[in-house]
């Protein structure tokens, strides 16, 4: 129980003084376990500042743990495996998937981890968090990977009635 001081109530002219206590707010956390049937972690790049690469990684698994008293406190950790990585190119995905880009045989999975989770509209979510320390991945050995990241995410309904599978 968490004491909240002094309260002053006023009956027909008379205060009287009350010591209240309050029991602290219940968290409430549910932990949805990512599907990796129905997920991709899709990306857009831009290749040589003219033209922009679409591509994902197929597998992805993880969780997201929702506080549903305070938004602001939920979370996501995923695990991506970065040699299912799919551009629509096999020679540029091998070329992804080598020890320029992301050595996947040295790094086999990427470990995201959010940092910040808003509302950006109706439906979306702005995700913000990192990858971590991994590879070079072609953009400089000096170059931290660990840095901030940015996702939109775009939120399904509870109703499971709409699942469809």
């Amino acid at each position: 129980m968490m004491s909240m001081g002094i309260l002053n109530l006023e009956t027909k002219g008379m205060t009287t003084m009350t010591n209240t206590t309050v029991a602290p707010a219940q968290t409430t956390t549910t932990t949805w376990n990512i599907d990796p049937a129905h997920t991709a972690a899709e990306f857009k790049v831009k290749h040589m500042m003219i033209a922009n690469v679409k591509g994902h990684f197929s597998r992805v698994s993880g969780v997201l743990i929702r506080d549903e008293s305070d938004p602001a406190n939920d979370r996501i950790e995923a695990t991506i495996e970065a040699a299912s990585i799919q551009t629509r190119d096999e020679q540029r995905d091998a070329h992804l998937k080598s020890a320029d880009f992301f050595h996947v045989e040295k790094f086999p999975t990427l470990h995201f981890k959010s940092t910040g989770i808003n509302i950006a509209g109706e439906g979306e979510l702005s995700v913000e968090g990192s990858l971590g320390e991994h590879a070079d991945w072609g953009l400089g050995e000096h170059q931290d990977q660990s840095q901030g990241l940015r996702f939109d995410v775009e939120r399904c309904s509870r109703d499971r009635r709409n699942s469809g599978g």
